[in-house]
């Protein structure tokens, strides 16, 4: 939840300053590094007290967790409170990196979290206090820590970092960006509402057996979609750059090209773990929930759908005007959450709720992002669809035949899975250079190779 509050809130301070960026105005970068300081103190603070207030309803009535549980449950609920403070107030500095495509910060930034994320499980499994506040605790510290190393960073390596109230601030721009934030925000909560109401209400009905189940559903997909999610972040400023200088062609292309790759990325790992999940959950855990398998096949689907289009977002985001968007794209998040409750109460069963997800959340808010950009961006459906979703689509189906096949000629093992994975993985090489990679595309992967062989030599 953390990171994807922390994504979806810096989406709206990254429009603002990457625009800027692509302007070449110094003085406005640093009017929005001030203002959006204190737009994410405040809503830092807020956030902080509505979860608080929250706290007391959801461990009376909402959350089914044993008695004996329910102080461990406490420590890890406030521990989450604190994270997503820091979370919130680290958005400006992250914006900052984003916006001047400092791909080395992140990927330094990334291991050291890695790193600090490996001593905590060490931690964890050597001490002789309570295993799960160990846990919490110590990864609340993680934000604090990153927090502390982003803000001296961004303070010594770049001019808009610099925090003078008095001198840069700008009522105006204030009003535009609380405006564009707070649509931004009607979207974040949205989904988050539905996202995790959802899972509140597969707990409540059927406990802490399934909420495991989707818990480790989520753990899956999120390592799984990490190649992804850093292209994109990568390639985000790129598209609001181009929208900046009032380049719009060139921010379809850009959009058009990172939403196809972006999301071939999650498909050349989804599709092996979707044949072999069963086996990877045997390897990975020791008692593997009831559902968990179909779960984690379900979410990846749901994933794979939304990354189609999330750089069209971005592009509506870079346009400005997302009042209507916001409002539609908010319905589409929250429906999932009204009819899974729905579902169970009539008895269904426990799958309904990313039926609703694939259905609702992922293709309707997909249908809801194309229509949109089509109207504010100029960017064509046809193109949409013959650029992105026919590659994808072809290319999935072409590596699930594959896999299958090799699926079908040996019993589940450790070597049926490697040979799955070559096999997907073979397909998938094949199907992008001849499919998914246009001419000249596939002139500058030549290129780069090439350049590459002949450094080496």
């Amino acid at each position: 939840m953390l990171g994807f509050l922390n994504a979806t809130m810096a989406n709206a301070t990254q429009r603002f300053m990457s625009y800027a960026e692509g302007e070449g105005n110094l003085i406005k970068k640093r009017q929005i590094f001030n203002v959006s300081i204190v737009l994410h103190i405040g809503v830092a603070v807020l956030t902080c007290i509505l979860l608080l207030i929250v706290m007391r309803l959801l461990f009376n009535g909402v959350f089914n967790i044993p008695v004996q549980r329910i102080f461990a449950a406490k420590v890890i609920y406030l521990s989450a409170v604190a994270s997503t403070v820091l979370t919130i107030i680290n958005v400006p500095y992250d914006v900052v990196v984003n916006a001047h495509e400092n791909m080395l910060y992140y990927s330094l930034i990334g291991i050291f979290e890695c790193l600090l994320r490996l001593v905590i499980a060490f931690v964890c499994v050597y001490t002789n206090s309570d295993k799960l506040i160990v846990y919490g605790v110590l990864t609340a510290m993680i934000p604090l820590i990153t927090l502390t190393i982003m803000k001296i960073y961004c303070h010594r390596k770049y001019d808009e970092c610099v925090f003078s109230i008095r001198k840069y601030w700008d009522s105006n721009l204030l009003k535009r960006i609380t405006s564009f934030f707070s649509w931004n925000f009607l979207t974040a909560i949205s989904s988050l509402v539905s996202y995790y109401g959802s899972g509140l209400v597969l707990n409540h009905f059927f406990g802490t057996i399934l909420s495991a189940a989707q818990g480790i559903a989520n753990q899956v997909n999120g390592q799984l979609s990490n190649f992804s999610l850093n292209l994109m972040k990568a390639v985000n400023p790129v598209i609001v750059k181009r929208a900046g200088s009032h380049d719009m062609e060139a921010m379809n292309r850009v959009t058009l090209a990172s939403g196809k790759f972006s999301t071939l990325l999650i498909v050349l790992f989804a599709v092996p773990f979707i044949l072999e999940m069963h086996y990877v959950l045997r390897i990975w855990l020791k008692d593997v929930p009831e559902w968990t398998a179909m779960f984690c096949c379900m979410q990846l689907i749901v994933t794979v759908i939304c990354q189609l289009t999330n750089s069209a977002a971005t592009a509506i985001y870079a346009e400005g005007n997302i009042k209507r968007y916001a409002i539609y794209k908010s319905i589409m998040n929250v429906l999932p959450v009204c009819f899974t409750y729905l579902a169970y109460t009539l008895g269904g069963a426990p799958y309904w709720l990313y039926i609703f997800m694939i259905a609702i959340w992922s293709i309707g808010g997909d249908m809801v992002i194309i229509y949109y950009s089509n109207k504010q961006c100029g960017l064509k459906i046809s193109d949409f669809l013959i650029q992105v979703i026919c590659p994808v689509l072809c290319i999935s189906v072409c590596m699930f035949i594959g896999g299958f096949a090799i699926k079908s000629l040996f019993e589940e093992s450790f070597l049926r899975l490697i040979f799955v994975c070559c096999m997907t993985s073979i397909v998938f090489g094949i199907c992008v250079w001849n499919y998914a990679l246009k001419k000249e595309e596939r002139i500058g992967v030549l290129q780069l190779i090439s350049g590459r062989l002949k450094r080496n030599t």
